[in-house]
């Protein structure tokens, strides 16, 4: 069975970072994107950036350009998300999707694969 793992959320001060993984189990991301989306309570979930099978980076939310970059390790099939300075508007379920597919999307319906979620909370 083809599934994604999230982990690394938590609570973090404002200007703090963390460091989200996704690891694939049952498959390997080589020949996969992989999307970081979130949802935020009564919101819809939204694409925050994606990595192409061709390592391309995708950013779908200005408000992260700078601060949050995404990173593959083919070795471990896990791929990161390094999320710096953050703010209380991050505050979300963060979810990991993949499919195999060459190009990015930040269309959550594009995705077969998803992880259960990770929550980060960041207090204001």
């Amino acid at each position: 069975e083809k599934q994604v793992v999230e982990s690394g959320g938590g609570l973090v001060q404002a200007g703090g970072s963390l460091r989200l993984s996704c690891i694939a189990s049952g498959f390997t991301f080589d020949g996969y994107s992989i999307g970081w989306f979130r949802q935020a309570p009564g919101k819809e979930r939204e694409g925050v950036l994606c990595l192409s099978s061709a390592d391309g980076t995708t950013y779908y939310l200005d408000s992260v350009k700078g601060r949050f970059t995404i990173s593959r390790d083919n070795a471990d099939n896990t791929v990161h998300l390094q999320m710096n300075s953050l703010k209380p508007e991050d505050t979300a379920v963060y979810y990991c999707a993949s499919e195999m597919f060459d190009y990015c999307s930040g269309e959550p319906d594009d995705y077969d694969y998803w992880g259960q979620g990770t929550q980060v909370t960041v207090p204001s």
